[in-house]
């Protein structure tokens, strides 16, 4: 198989990089990235190289504003990042490629849910560590009592230890993300899609009680968590990727005929 950089163009007509992990498979599967992270991060590589073994073909990418993709980085934006997605799947459609399935890291995994709830076209749906509560988490970023001091001063602005700004959180972004409803949006997703959402036990980013608030609202829906697991599978890369590739597996076409053979295979004996 081979690696390719391929960029694709969101809406906007700004530039999406990604990678094309090819094994000439009819089928492929796109990996989304977290909050302010990349397509080059580990889960991200390791989940495309697990799906290479399998011999399905994927894409990993970064959104605007992020990684190697044309753009400015701002907070929030769920809703515009779905939009990127979106460009990247009808890449894939028009490449006469079936897209197997969607899978999402951390801010990701709502982005892939946030798809599904908007689309129809994919049916597959792996949300890793995702957020259900979009409330919740922004202090840790934005510090305390965030809604009035972006009130009084338009926007916070994020530094890093040495003081640097690294970007600026304004009052349309901050009502972007406390807008975005993960609730009402695992309800509109089809019977017909399933989803799988994995979380680790240890996961001190995003709790482990979000993981059971996404099984309450989807109707088909899968739950594991990896015990001992932290948010960004430090020591449980293999499991995370075994889980995420026997669940894209199963709903594939070409496992559903595998699946078969091995049925009549079994009853001859």
């Amino acid at each position: 198989s081979q690696q390719r950089r391929i960029d694709i163009r969101n809406k906007h007509g700004e530039k999406l990089a990604g990678i094309l992990h090819e094994t000439g498979s009819t089928e492929i599967v796109i990996i989304c990235h977290g909050y302010r992270s990349s397509k080059d991060r580990i889960p991200m590589v390791n989940l495309a190289a697990a799906f290479k073994n399998e011999g399905i073909s994927t894409f990993r990418f970064d959104f605007a504003g992020n990684g190697d993709s044309e753009g400015s980085f701002q907070y929030g934006n769920y809703r515009r990042e779905a939009d990127d997605l979106h460009a990247v799947v009808h890449y894939f459609f028009a490449e006469k490629l079936s897209v197997a399935a969607i899978v999402g890291h951390s801010k990701g995994g709502n982005v892939v849910l946030l798809y599904a709830s908007r689309y129809d076209d994919v049916h597959t749906v792996v949300n890793v560590s995702g957020r259900f509560d979009l409330r919740r988490g922004i202090e840790g970023r934005l510090g305390k009592d965030f809604i009035g001091r972006i009130k009084l001063n338009g926007s916070i602005d994020i530094r890093n230890r040495r003081g640097k700004i690294e970007y600026r959180v304004t009052e349309e972004c901050l009502m972007d993300r406390l807008t975005t409803d993960m609730c009402a949006a695992c309800q509109s997703i089809q019977q017909n899609c399933r989803v799988l959402t994995i979380h680790g036990s240890m996961d001190e980013m995003v709790p482990v009680e979000d993981a059971m608030e996404f099984a309450k609202y989807i109707s088909n829906h899968r739950l594991i968590v990896i015990q001992r697991a932290d948010h960004e599978y430090t020591f449980h890369q293999d499991e995370l990727a075994s889980f995420v590739v026997d669940f894209v597996n199963k709903g594939s076409e070409h496992s559903l005929l595998s699946g078969r053979a091995d049925e009549i295979l079994r009853s001859r004996f």
